[in-house]
């Protein structure tokens, strides 16, 4: 599943997202450890120019034997959880709390204490707290990890663009997947769905990506800062969506009609996505323990 940045949602780059349908769970010993050298660092460097900040890594949520079978790509188990969920992208609006919406505060939140530091700063304050933490991610990741970022948010779209080429690069010249994802592409044009791409992981972002798209056209004309039309990604650059404020019942018949496309695309995937997942999930887990993420 290609990782997005979502304008609205930019907290479920750092650990707040939502019930991904195949997500591999970082390395707890090589990915944690560098998380905390990099929380350690960004202290350190907050500290030198004044300012209060706790490193804080959350704790890794427990995986459910349901989500292990979705992440080794089992046809029932992925089933089961599109019958409800869809790709998850409208069920963010429907099922906020279950889904991690950063819009909507969960019951009995784990509360990171750098939350009440910065609610406690004046505006002036605060613009001077966000200028620090921003020179004092890219110190740490330079520090940690050799990578040279200018802010946090530049370590997460390097980590996004990471993930997605090495995917694109690994599973799109593999003769297995390929055979299988066209015989997938097969399937949903008999289905009457477009296919233009039958590259392995285009084939599996596909569905994700019309929603996705449809949701972003919702959001920008709830916007006036934003262009209607969303320009074209540039090589090397992560898509950014801007997701609407809909309540569930504005939701529900857009992820009515995302759960009939994915179920479809499930099933015409049952053999593809078994071969594909593992080898995506493999490959996500090594660059993010790259990133510390």
């Amino acid at each position: 599943m290609r990782i997005f940045l979502v304008a609205t949602a930019l907290a479920a780059l750092s650990g707040c997202g939502g019930a991904a349908e195949s997500a591999a769970p970082a390395s707890p010993t090589a990915a944690q450890d560098k998380r905390h050298q990099l929380e350690a660092a960004k202290s350190d460097c907050m500290k030198q120019k004044g300012f209060k900040y706790v490193a804080y890594v959350p704790p890794k949520p427990a995986e459910s034997e349901e989500e292990r079978r979705r992440a080794a790509g089992d046809y029932q188990a992925m089933r089961k959880y599109r019958e409800k969920y869809g790709y998850g992208v409208f069920a963010m609006h429907v099922y906020p709390k279950e889904m991690g919406n950063p819009a909507v505060r969960p019951d009995n939140p784990e509360i990171d204490p750098n939350w009440k530091i910065q609610s406690g700063l004046s505006k002036a304050q605060m613009q001077a707290y966000r200028k620090a933490m921003d020179t004092c991610s890219a110190t740490a990741a330079d520090q940690v990890l050799g990578l040279k970022v200018k802010s946090e948010m530049d370590l997460y779209k390097a980590h996004g663009v990471a993930v997605n080429r090495a995917i694109k690069n690994a599973v799109n010249g593999d003769p297995q997947l390929m055979e299988l994802a066209a015989d997938m592409a097969t399937c949903l044009k008999g289905k009457g769905y477009a296919v233009t791409d039958t590259a392995p992981d285009a084939m599996s972002d596909r569905g994700q990506t019309v929603f996705r798209d449809q949701e972003d056209k919702l959001g920008r004309e709830q916007r006036d800062d934003v262009p209607d039309v969303a320009p074209p990604v540039k090589e090397g650059e992560l898509p950014m969506y801007y997701a609407p404020t809909l309540t569930a019942d504005q939701a529900r018949p857009y992820l009515n009609k995302e759960i009939k496309a994915a179920l479809d695309d499930v099933d015409c995937g049952k053999d593809f996505y078994p071969v594909f997942i593992p080898k995506q999930s493999a490959i996500t887990q090594q660059i993010s323990e790259q990133f510390g993420m």
